[in-house]
C-alpha cells in the first residue's frame, strides 16, 4: 500500500494519499484549504493513480477546501458525514475567520455512516463517525496497515478544538473513548495537524484522556 502525507494550505492539514500498487487505484483523504493541487497531483502522478474517492473527515475549511478543484480535476467523487453540511455551506464565513478568499465549493456526492467501508484495492478502509470536533467528523482505520487517520479528533498529546461552532467537549471525549480507545494500543495515528503518535501512547500520556 502506497501512502504519503502530504502537509498542504496555510494550516498544514496533514492530506493522505492511498494508492495500490497493482490496480493503481487512489483514495485521498482531507486535500486541504483551496490552494495549490500541484505537489498533490505530482504525487499521483509519479505512483500513476486514478482517485476514485476523496473523503473529508470534517468541514472545516482547511480540510475540505480542495474539495472541488480535487474532484473537478480527477472526477472522484466527495464523501462526507452530512451532519457536517452546515459547516460545507458556510464556507464562505469560514474564509472569512481566516482572511482568506472563499474557495469553490462542489456537491457531495456520498454521505458516509458510522461503519461503512471503502476499498483501495486489496486494502479496507472503515469510517468512524466521531462527533465532537465538529458534528459530523469522521475518521478512516485501516485495520490491515494498524493505521488510523484521525482527522482533528485526536492529536499527539492532545484532543481537537471544541469551541468552534458544532464543536462538543464531551461528544469529542466520547467518541475518542468508544471509538478510538477501541483500536489497539499499536495502531499509529495520523492527525489532521502535527506529528504522529500511537492509540497506546496517547491512552498513557495524553493529558485529555487520564479520565476517560
Amino acid at each position: 500500500m502506497i501512502h504519503e502525507i502530504l502537509p498542504t494550505g496555510a494550516l498544514q492539514c496533514n492530506c493522505s494519499v492511498f494508492g495500490d500498487e497493482t490496480t493503481r487505484e487512489a483514495i485521498v483523504i482531507d486535500p486541504g484549504d483551496g490552494g495549490d493541487l500541484t505537489r498533490l497531483e505530482e504525487i499521483l502522478h509519479h505512483h500513476r493513480l486514478k482517485v476514485k474517492a476523496i473523503v473529508i473527515t470534517h468541514a472545516h475549511i482547511d480540510h475540505i477546501g480542495a474539495a472541488a478543484k480535487l474532484k473537478a480535476a480527477t472526477g472522484a467523487p466527495v464523501y462526507m458525514n452530512a451532519a457536517d453540511q452546515p459547516l460545507y455551506d458556510h464556507l464562505d464565513t469560514q474564509a472569512q475567520w481566516l482572511n482568506m478568499a472563499p474557495p469553490e465549493r462542489t456537491g457531495v456526492d456520498v454521505h458516509t455512516r458510522d461503519g461503512a467501508t471503502l476499498t483501495c484495492g486489496a486494502t479496507s478502509m472503515t469510517l468512524l463517525h466521531t462527533p465532537g470536533h465538529t458534528q459530523g467528523s469522521l475518521c478512516v482505520f485501516l485495520p490491515s496497515e494498524q493505521l488510523l487517520i484521525a482527522g482533528d479528533t485526536l492529536f499527539r498529546d492532545s484532543v481537537g478544538r471544541t469551541d468552534l461552532p458544532g464543536g462538543d467537549s464531551r461528544m469529542l471525549l466520547r467518541s475518542i473513548k468508544n471509538k478510538l480507545l477501541a483500536l489497539p494500543d499499536e495502531t499509529r495515528v495520523v492527525a489532521g495537524h502535527g506529528p504522529d503518535t500511537t492509540i497506546g501512547r496517547e491512552r498513557e500520556r495524553n493529558p485529555f484522556l487520564q479520565r476517560l
